[in-house]
């Protein structure tokens, strides 16, 4: 036999938020525990003094094995898991401890105040009621009315939060429910209910948080899952939407609202994926065709039309398609001003279409709204230096070819306009001058725009042939008179230096 232990004992322990103080009540125990469940407990309370609550909870489990009956086995348990924050955990054992010892006031006390943070205020405040029947302490007393008071104003308020739900005061309802969950902070209900007045009122980030609290809350909470995935699908977050489907299905896979909607968010999923994968690979046409199949599969949302206009935007922007890049960032930017990847392919696109002016607009714009986009600012720069050169001489515009023009068209669009206008078919003296300078251009044209290094740097906003840009060397000089061309094949494969033959 074991002698009758402990008086009142206090056990203060502190974790992050939480000051846990326990009173462990033992007065009057009997004789009945073995020596191993006493050597358990004792190392249980010792730890558990220490902050050692891991090593704590393993003791206070042997002693529950050793002995199922033994209310102080259960007690001390509970007392580990709520400093522990495992609330849930000790529910059951505090119900245990009363079931064993119905007049453990401190224990009916506990799951008293835990049954209110759980929002179920009848059970609450029967636990108090029978607390103030069992000759309770002064302290406990106290308490025990102080928390009947909060349990009745309570059942008030979700009364109030229900009428205002119902007459689509959502906002009044929002108000009820956060003086609620300020107490209630484990009822899962509570948070489902607010996150729904939160979606009525399009403040979707807030409904999600609840939500997510309450599928944590309530065990195996599929509809909150479900909510949360729809939530982010809404907002055009598809991947968000698929791991949130995930989930609920892992719950339930034979759930058939998650099931419907995942195969939903696949789809698409999938399909933008394979989009953005030939984008990488450049190949801008099939992007574009993937993109118009997932505006199909997702025509109702409008976050996915505006997000797959935007693509397609900017491959046909990259794919030198001008108009139609104009065209379809246009439709982007009506819907959504502020887009910048929809201005930058939009400005370059102007840029196609040597429409330089409108070009600037849309960078400056967009560096209205992020001034620290390197991208931004080289395109603007570069934007307002084209302008420059186009009000000076665009060789594009001598031979009459786009900017995107390959190598080939430009050569087939020198070598006619050379014959056109070689000197020597004119025969009035002023034609001929006329001819002799438009000739010189033309061959000037070709010049820079057959070389890579120099058409790149034309296309930068540069004149490499300009002498002002020649400082420092290195540069093509193209001082030449119409004798300096005499001779000159317009149609020879190299630079305009190959002379093939003379002309009389």
């Amino acid at each position: 036999m074991v002698a009758p232990r402990a008086c009142l004992r206090k056990v203060n322990y502190y974790i992050p938020f939480l000051l846990v103080i326990i009173d462990l009540q033992c007065e009057g125990i009997e004789g009945g525990i073995n020596a191993e469940v006493e050597k358990h407990l004792e190392m249980g309370k010792k730890l558990l003094a220490a902050g050692q609550l891991a090593d704590a909870l393993s003791h206070f489990h042997a002693a529950v094995d050793g002995d199922p009956d033994s209310y102080v086995a259960y007690y001390r348990r509970a007392t580990v898991y709520l400093a522990m924050g495992k609330s849930k955990s000790a529910l059951p054992d505090l119900s245990k401890v009363i079931e064993l010892k119905p007049d453990f006031t401190s224990a009916r006390l506990q799951r008293g105040n835990l049954l209110l943070k759980q929002g179920k205020l009848d059970e609450a405040e029967d636990d108090f009621k029978k607390v103030l029947k069992s000759n309770p302490s002064e302290k406990e007393e106290n308490e025990a009315n102080a928390q009947l008071t909060k349990a009745d104003e309570l059942q008030r308020i979700i009364t109030q939060s229900q009428t205002a739900f119902q007459n689509q005061d959502y906002t009044k309802a929002i108000e009820f429910l956060d003086i609620l969950i300020e107490t209630c902070i484990w009822d899962s209900e509570l948070r489902e209910l607010r996150a729904e007045c939160y979606i009525q009122i399009d403040e979707s980030g807030k409904a999600i948080s609840d939500l997510k609290a309450a599928s944590k809350l309530k065990h195996d909470n599929t509809e909150a899952f479900y909510k949360v995935s729809i939530i982010y699908y809404q907002l055009g977050d598809h991947e968000m939407s698929l791991s949130e489907i995930r989930e609920c299905l892992k719950l339930d896979p034979d759930h058939k609202l998650c099931f419907a909607h995942y195969k939903q968010v696949k789809k698409l999923n999938k399909q933008l994926a394979a989009a953005e994968e030939l984008i990488k690979q450049e190949k801008y046409s099939d992007a574009v065709n993937k993109y118009e199949t997932a505006m199909k599969t997702e025509p109702k949302v409008l976050q996915y039309t505006l997000h797959a206009k935007e693509r397609i935007c900017h491959c046909l922007s990259k794919n030198q398609q001008g108009k139609e890049a104009i065209k379809t960032c246009t439709e982007v930017l009506q819907q959504d001003a502020s887009n910048i990847n929809a201005l930058k392919d939009r400005a370059e696109a102007y840029i196609l279409e040597e429409r330089y002016e409108e070009a600037i607009k849309d960078y400056e714009v967009a560096r209205d709204h992020s001034d620290h986009d390197q991208e931004i600012r080289e395109g603007l720069e570069r934007a307002q230096k084209l302008l420059k050169q186009s009000q000076k001489k665009d060789y594009y515009k001598i031979l009459g070819v786009k900017r995107s023009a390959k190598k080939r068209e430009i050569i087939k669009a020198y070598r006619k306009l050379a014959m056109q206008w070689h000197p020597d078919n004119f025969q009035e003296e002023t034609e001929k001058k006329q001819a002799e300078k438009k000739f010189i251009d033309i061959a000037a044209a070709k010049e820079v725009l057959t070389d890579p290094e120099m058409r790149k740097k034309f296309d930068s906003g540069e004149d490499p042939l300009d002498p002002e840009n020649q400082q420092g060397g290195g540069g093509h000089s193209f001082h030449r008179s119409w004798n300096q061309w005499q001779g000159f094949n317009p149609f020879g494969s190299g630079g305009p230096f190959n002379f093939k033959f003379h002309f009389n």
